[in-house]
């Protein structure tokens, strides 16, 4: 089992730390009574998709064997506003993929593999939140070959 240990800081400042010792600092807006020196606790939600699905895509692209050089994903979340709690309605997740001669087919198929199979945030869900995806592959230079000088 999990353990996330939370502890009181300062105002609206907490300290969130895992069974390795990993800490994360979360906090509220100034308007909120916070400091604004860390991240918002709904945000964390939006940063475990990310890097959840992030952590599957990269796992299948690699067994895939396709030269992927970066991954960038940037979440979007539109909370409701007009009751308590303001849970997430609609999430829009866009991948960046960047690499040499990735296939398009590829990074989108990681992605399904990701979002329906894999990716435990994502399964967390309910059917209250609208979650759409989108990527893009950019195009990476060539490998260089290793010239030999003969000086080795």
């Amino acid at each position: 089992m999990d353990i996330a240990r939370v502890a009181w800081t300062r105002r609206r400042q907490f300290v969130g730390t895992d069974e390795a010792g990993h800490s994360i600092v979360m906090d509220a807006k100034p308007e909120y009574n916070g400091d604004g020196s860390g991240i918002r606790p709904v945000e964390l939600v939006l940063h475990g998709l990310a890097g959840c699905t992030g952590m599957d895509v990269i796992s299948v692209l690699e067994k895939k064997r396709q030269d992927v050089r970066g991954l960038e994903i940037v979440v979007h979340g539109r909370q409701r506003t007009d009751e308590f709690p303001k849970i997430y309605t609609d999430i829009e997740v866009e991948y960046v993929v960047t690499g040499y001669g990735v296939k398009p087919e590829a990074v989108a198929r990681a992605i399904q593999l990701s979002e329906e199979k894999y990716c435990s945030v994502k399964g967390m869900f309910s059917d209250q939140v609208n979650v759409t995806t989108s990527y893009r592959v950019v195009e990476a230079e060539p490998p260089t070959a290793s010239v030999s000088t003969g000086d080795e």
